[in-house]
């Protein structure tokens, strides 16, 4: 659409919607900087305590020494188990899903425990092995 088309009280109606738009950015980037800024301030001044709260000046200093403790290993070997656990997950509930779709009988004898299993909280589930970090050593 070519700008000589549109009229001047469209021209002025779109530029306030973007100012609008603009405004409310900037307002919400402002509200994240002041949090951030009042954080730090009641954690110099001991008002809350840092140790369990932190403070964004050590959250950023950790963040820029990511590669010297490994960290962005950790992170990509925790990205590369979840995607694979997803697509591992995905494909299983899909399989089972079209064998439980294509066999009556099988649909009706696992019904009654497939709907306690839904019923449970996912945590309760995880596996026996998975100490969720804990470990007896």
């Amino acid at each position: 659409m070519h700008d000589k088309f549109i009229s001047l009280d469209r021209k002025k109606y779109l530029r306030k919607i973007k100012m609008d738009k603009l405004f409310v950015f900037f307002t919400q980037i402002g509200i994240i900087a002041a949090f951030i800024i009042l954080w730090e301030v009641l954690a110099n001044l001991k008002v809350i305590d840092s140790f369990i709260t932190s403070k964004p000046s050590r959250i950023f200093q950790t963040f820029m020494n990511l590669s010297s403790n490994n960290l962005l290993m950790h992170l990509g070997v925790t990205f590369y188990e979840t995607i694979i656990g997803f697509l591992s997950g995905t494909i299983l509930g899909i399989l089972i899903a079209i064998i439980l779709w294509l066999s009556k009988f099988l649909s009706k004898v696992f019904e009654p425990f497939l709907v306690i299993l839904n019923s449970l909280p996912k945590v309760a589930l995880r596996s026996y092995y998975n100490y969720l970090g804990w470990s007896w050593n």
